[in-house]
């Protein structure tokens, strides 16, 4: 073991081995003991003899030689004086020193923590503590994949439960994107001021809450408000579990095994989307109170798709902070604890529980933000609490200008146009696939429709569906429509007199220059929109359905499943080959050949003129460009310090998840219209932000600073 682990000064005679146990008591999350006020640690040093003897001599003055009352001591001596001017010179130099050389010693302990940390790391060994921590967050990372195909699955009941416009749709789609990004930013900046574990249980809280509770809100606003709130949080985990999982690994193991965290997300997928197949077309599985609460199943898939998060947030608090964020902020003795932690459950899980943990010292780095304690000390309680959340979000502030510092900005900037094509590329294809799955099955839909010419129908009863069908210069007299559907039915020109309608549900049905005479609608869902240029002469419409009606055989289509769970499983592939080789082959290489193998991908949708096809090439796409976005977390946890390192990775995903907003509005907009436009973006956005990666630094042989 380095010598540097090892001070013999900090431990005296035979009180070595029990100095931590001693000194160091941990009750309710708490360390009693020494408490070092400007960050380093010294140990047990205890007074001698003569110091204990010094309340003979210096009768009459307390410890720092002041004057008692009523005493006189005489004119001092300017060489006294001197010595305690120079006593007091140190003190005064941090007080009054420039904030830059501060700044400046600050990075120098920095740089000699990262490469003790590392070295403490490898000490304490990889074994049960990390794979605990690593399915604890696995989870958290499962609920942001669950999160992105919620609102896709959900849309086609929801939208006639709440009875949504095309416009209302679309926004329900883009919020929880929208709360992402802002969570992202917002919570990845607070994780590096406030603690990774704090910051992560409060993101998870959120989201876990508030995606609860979307399931048993009716309107449509309040829905639109719980996925905003609860996008918010999910973006706000994202950038900490990589800060938080990758302080807790080695240099030679921490591409493996973040790449290896990424596949939850995979898993999330796979999860949403065999939990809608599950739940979502069993109308039955819901229930209703009177006419205006109804709880139907979609509800129950929203409720069951927020258990990953609550399991996560549950396992969460049995989890201790980061040690490499508590060193950041001063915190020694806490630190040291965790790590011992580490090291002793690796030990015994090795069955090697005698091995001791040798580090004794570990360095802080000289502490400059010492405002919000000064400040929170005094005033009224709202007065300390305002100080504190200002500060922290100033403090939060200068964290995102200095990531545009001389020293990142090249880094930043380069890294920000290589996530925003990324995201723009990957999230505008995976809606555009469906998109164009479910327009070829509108097509083929389209071409089996029945038209009927002049047909003359009276005294006749229609209790039976009727679908795909066009009903062109008809008359119908004395007809009755009794308990039936209309699937995609139109009349053109039709002539309806004295006919009967009762209890009649339709669904993309019109009435088109129709003339209906002396006709009856009773409890229908024929309003009035559906009658397009219609003479209605002595016509009554009594008693008509009320809301929106779900029909599941024809929304909650088999295939729509099938698509996302193929998409979510094909990426496994890219999973294992990005774990085994990242440390191997090197991030940067990672994500530009995995950008450019995708946008060779996009180039063959050319082809794609099937369900099938299409369905093939979402898979390919899906499997090859997974390996880049598992390359872009882990060169974002490295090129940043520690201090800095969450709020970057915000930044970056912020931007990321505006970008997949844009990609949304853009690829969804073609769909029907042209296959060039999606394609040529999407590939020659791949092929700039790729070649582009290749001019990262590489990271994979530093140390996290």
């Amino acid at each position: 073991m380095d010598d540097g682990y090892r001070n013999t000064n900090l431990y005296q005679g035979g009180r070595e081995t029990n100095q931590v146990s001693d000194d160091y008591r941990y009750q309710d999350g708490n360390y009693e003991g020494y408490a070092p006020n400007d960050g380093y640690y010294r140990g047990g040093d205890e007074p001698t003899h003569e110091e204990d003897a010094q309340s003979d001599v210096t009768e009459g003055h307390d410890e720092d030689d002041e004057v008692y009352e009523g005493e006189y001591q005489g004119i001092p001596h300017p060489d006294d004086i001197k010595a305690k001017q120079k006593n007091r010179a140190p003190a005064m130099d941090d007080e009054y020193r420039d904030r830059a050389d501060l700044m400046a010693e600050r990075m120098e302990d920095e740089e000699q923590l990262a490469h003790q940390y590392e070295n403490i790391i490898e000490e304490c060994g990889h074994g049960r503590f990390q794979w605990t921590l690593f399915f604890v967050l696995g989870l958290a990372l499962m609920a942001d994949g669950v999160e992105l195909f919620v609102v896709g699955f959900v849309l086609p009941s929801a939208e006639k439960d709440m009875c949504l416009s095309s416009s209302n749709k679309g926004m329900l789609g883009l919020i929880v994107y929208l709360g992402m990004m802002v969570g992202a930013v917002m919570l990845g900046g607070l994780a590096d001021k406030l603690g990774r574990k704090k910051c992560l249980i409060i993101s998870l809280a959120i989201n876990a809450a508030f995606a609860f509770l979307s399931s048993f809100v009716q309107g449509y606003g309040f829905f639109l408000f719980c996925r905003l709130i609860s996008g918010l949080g999910i973006g706000g985990s994202l950038p900490i579990v990589f800060a938080y999982f990758s302080e807790f690994l080695s240099r030679e193991k921490r591409g493996e095994h973040l790449s290896w965290l990424c596949m939850f997300w995979m898993i999330g997928g796979i999860f949403a989307s065999a939990m809608a197949w599950s739940i979502i077309p069993h109308y039955g599985w819901g229930f209703s109170m009177g006419t205006k609460y109804h709880f139907h199943s979609w509800r129950v898939f929203v409720l069951v798709c927020s258990l990953p998060c609550i399991a996560s947030l549950v396992a969460l608090k049995f989890m201790p902070e980061s040690p490499r964020f508590l060193l950041e902020m001063g915190k020694h003795d806490e630190a040291w604890m965790i790590l011992k932690q580490v090291h002793d459950t690796n030990m015994r899980a090795k069955g090697e529980p005698e091995r001791v943990f040798t580090v004794s010292y570990i360095k802080t780095p000289k502490q400059v933000d010492e405002f919000i304690e000064i400040q929170s000390s005094t005033g009224t309680w709202y007065q300390r609490w305002l100080v504190r959340i200002t500060t922290v979000f100033k403090q939060v502030w200068d964290n995102v200008l200095y990531c545009l510092t001389a020293q990142y900005r090249m880094n930043t900037l380069m890294l920000a146009v290589v996530w925003f094509t990324m995201a723009l590329s990957y999230y505008g294809l995976i809606v555009w696939f469906p998109d164009m799955i479910r327009y070829f099955q509108e097509e083929a839909y389209e071409s089996r429709v029945k038209v009927f010419d002049e047909e003359e129908v009276s005294h006749f009863t229609f209790n039976f569906t009727l679908e795909n069908q066009i009903h062109r210069n008809g008359e119908y007299r004395n007809d009755k429509f009794i308990g039936m559907k209309f699937k995609e039915v139109r009349f053109e020109d039709s002539l309806f007199e004295e006919c009967y309608f009762e209890d009649v549900t339709s669904s993309e049905t019109f009435f088109e220059n129709c003339t209906i005479i002396s006709t009856v609608f009773y409890n229908t869902d024929l309003y009035e929109h559906k009658f397009i240029n219609c003479r209605l002469i002595n016509t009554t419409f009594m008693k008509e359905k009320e809301g929106c009606h779900i029909d599941f055989e024809e929304d909650n289509d088999f295939l729509i499943y099938l698509v996302s769970f193929l998409g979510s499983l094909s990426v496994l592939p890219g999973n294992i080959i990005s774990a085994l080789l990242m440390d191997k082959i090197g991030r940067i290489k990672m994500i530009g050949g995995s950008m450019l193998i995708s946008a060779v991908c996009c180039f063959f949708l050319f082809f794609g003129n099937s369900e099938s096809a299409m369905i093939g090439w979402q898979c390919l796409f899906c499997g090859a460009s997974i390996a880049a976005w598992n390359a872009l977390d882990v060169i974002t946890v490295e090129l940043y310090p520690t201090d800095k390192r969450a709020t970057a990775f915000g930044i970056l995903n912020g931007l990321c998840k505006f970008g997949a907003i844009l990609g949304n509005s853009i690829f969804a907009s073609f769909v029907g219209i042209t296959k060039v436009v999606p394609i040529l973006l999407a590939s020659s956005a791949l092929v700039g932000g790729g070649l582009l990666a290749l001019r990262l630094p590489e990271t994979r042989d530093q140390v996290l600073m």
